[in-house]
């Protein structure tokens, strides 16, 4: 990347990202997700594009701080990422990916590599949301049949023996050639008469499940430590690295839990360079790790896709990552991603809109 001149404007877009229907998790149940979607204009007349998007009650971001920031940041236009607070990881997550923009020349080429010349495919798993047993069921069927090979679901909302019995048919439908993820978004944490959160992550493993993501709430650090040195199952974690900023601290949550991957949503960390501080420090350890989106709309998709593809350095093969697939919204950006056979992919035949005129439409 090259540097920039003087950023002279800077333009917000709020936008309320509404979903086709309820997204439930075990932890809420949501049905807009507030967005503001950012323009950096340099002196030079040249366009980068960032949204900040969040996910109320995960987040850190709160929506008035975000709103006081911008308000700021319109007369006096930040110049660089390390500008913005580190209290605003949504934010700087936003600049982050506008700026790279402006620095590759182009304001939709975040990370210049083979993805975004359609030339290179990501694998993904397949998500299934929170329903009845017989909705995630089918819902499992149209990705299987959809060419899916991986397979996530969300747990902890029902009892567990009835989760149990899902999985199992779940496990059935799928047969032994599809791996099986899951996350409890903290929900083990909860007491439930005959089955310990070790006993649960055992019967899952009986199962073949290849991982679970945050059985225990982040603030259970002594619970997941002892989980991640006896489960059989491999543990993700996910929550557990929100608003963990700085290598010393987040060298002491790893050291401390030693979790088998982590999962970064850079929108929730901070942006692309904290969640490259994580992947240093997870493979420094033989950890695994791999993105995830954490529902932003096809435009934050689209960044987060190309960092994971090219921009990211890792010393390992790139893991099969969980990124959405920009079906979720009524009213998300059209633009060039297609799922396909399990895989992202940037469709070269698609087009973007002019982002102005779409954020500005009536």
């Amino acid at each position: 990347m090259t540097s920039i001149p003087r950023i002279a404007h800077v333009d917000v877009f709020p936008w309320n990202l509404a979903f086709k229907r309820p997204a439930k998790t075990s932890r809420d149940t949501l049905t807009h997700k507030p967005s503001w979607f950012i323009k950096l204009t340099d002196e030079n007349g040249r366009e980068g594009w960032g949204e900040c998007s969040i996910i109320p009650g995960l987040s850190l971001d709160d929506p008035a701080a975000i709103a006081a920031f911008l308000s700021e940041a319109r007369a006096h236009p930040p110049q660089d990422a390390a500008d913005i607070p580190k209290s605003l990881p949504a934010v700087q997550f936003a600049f982050e990916m506008a700026l790279n923009g402006l620095r590759n020349g182009d304001e939709l080429c975040f990370f210049p590599g083979l993805f975004t010349e359609g030339q290179s495919p990501i694998d993904i798993n397949g998500l299934i949301w929170m329903a009845d047993a017989e909705g995630m069921l089918d819902q499992a069927r149209g990705l299987l049949g959809n060419g899916f090979t991986t397979l996530k679901m969300k747990v902890g909302t029902l009892p567990f023996e009835a989760e149990l019995e899902w999985l199992t048919a779940l496990c059935n439908e799928a047969g032994p050639n599809v791996v099986l993820r899951t996350d409890a978004n903290g929900a083990f944490s909860k007491d439930e008469v005959g089955w310990s959160p070790l006993q649960k992550l055992e019967a899952l493993a009986e199962l073949g499940f290849h991982s679970i993501e945050q059985p225990l709430r982040p603030s259970d650090v002594s619970g997941l430590s002892a989980l991640c040195a006896t489960s059989p199952l491999p543990i993700a974690l996910d929550e557990s690295l929100i608003g963990v900023r700085g290598s010393d601290s987040k060298t002491e949550l790893l050291d401390a839990i030693r979790p088998q991957f982590v999962i970064l949503k850079p929108s929730l960390l901070g942006g692309f360079a904290e969640s490259q501080e994580w992947v240093d420090l997870a493979e420094e350890r033989g950890m695994g790790w791999w993105a995830t989106s954490a529902l932003e709309s096809n435009l934050g998709l689209y960044a987060i896709a190309q960092w994971a593809k090219d921009g990211v350095r890792t010393r390992n093969p790139l893991l099969l990552q969980g990124l959405g697939t920009g079906g979720l919204f009524t009213n998300n950006l059209p633009g060039t991603l297609e799922v396909k056979g399990g895989q992202l992919m940037n469709h070269l035949g698609g087009q973007w809109p002019n982002l102005t005129d779409f954020f500005t439409q009536p």
